[in-house]
């Protein structure tokens, strides 16, 4: 399929006065990484929440896997997975477990083959028999990715994946977020981290103030910044910075 697997148009929304999402426009190509980046408060939970049928938009469009939210979300929920900021796995269990739990909730056949080649593609096979209570936050995080991958979703969003890992875990998160598009997995990420961005993403959107500024490769943001700060943009400015530049720059 030639469509992109997520298209937004105009997506609009509010809380009472306060204007979360301001006409946010996107798409994102099959099998590839899609970077929203910005700070707290941008709006980019806001627009994961609207595609993965959670939320209503007040005002716009938006299609993932070719449905619309608003009109099937059934369809949509069938598409898609959704990896929130922190972890959703039982500690008490081990990380087999948890797994086989999810395999029989969405009534797969031979579940335990399943679970053991999700074990294998994480690197998990040999903590599969411990309790998730002894993992470390990067095992944890892969575990949570692997159960999002269950019956094979053709879409998957990240929320900030890897929130509150030290750089180690971070290093794992991005490994597993590499095999996920590998294996032609369409991820959209979202992160206040412009390093993240930089090493796994294919395209990055940046989105200030509930509105994208800028969309492109890396390469293509790194243009529009003047050619004295290119040098500096290598050397990972913090993510102010970069919407300063870009911001002064669409004035």
């Amino acid at each position: 399929m030639s469509d992109p697997a997520i298209r937004v148009r105009g997506l609009e929304k509010s809380y009472q006065a306060l204007r979360v999402l301001r006409g946010v426009d996107l798409e994102v190509a099959r099998g590839s990484i899609f970077a929203l980046l910005g700070s707290n408060g941008a709006g980019k939970t806001t627009v994961v929440k609207i595609l993965a049928t959670l939320l209503k938009a007040d005002d716009g469009t938006a299609q993932v896997n070719g449905f619309d939210v608003g009109t099937q979300p059934g369809k949509v929920r069938e598409s898609i997975s959704l990896t929130g900021q922190f972890a959703a796995v039982d500690e008490i269990l081990t990380g087999r477990e948890n797994l086989l739990l999810v395999a029989k909730l969405r009534h797969l056949k031979d579940p335990g083959s399943v679970v053991d080649g999700l074990l294998r593609r994480f690197s998990l096979t040999e903590a599969g028999g411990r309790r998730v209570a002894t993992y470390s936050g990067g095992m944890r995080r892969r575990l949570d990715i692997a159960m999002s991958l269950i019956g094979d979703p053709p879409v998957i969003f990240l929320d900030e994946p890897t929130t509150g890992l030290d750089p180690e875990g971070r290093l794992e998160v991005w490994q597993a977020v590499r095999q996920l598009a590998e294996g032609g997995t369409t991820v959209l990420l979202t992160t206040q981290y412009l390093e993240e961005a930089e090493q796994l993403a294919d395209r990055i959107a940046i989105l200030h103030e509930g509105r994208i500024i800028v969309d492109g490769t890396l390469e293509e943001l790194k243009r529009l910044l003047p050619p004295t700060k290119v040098e500096y943009v290598q050397k990972q400015p913090t993510l102010e910075e970069v919407f300063l530049t870009i911001v002064g720059g669409h004035r």
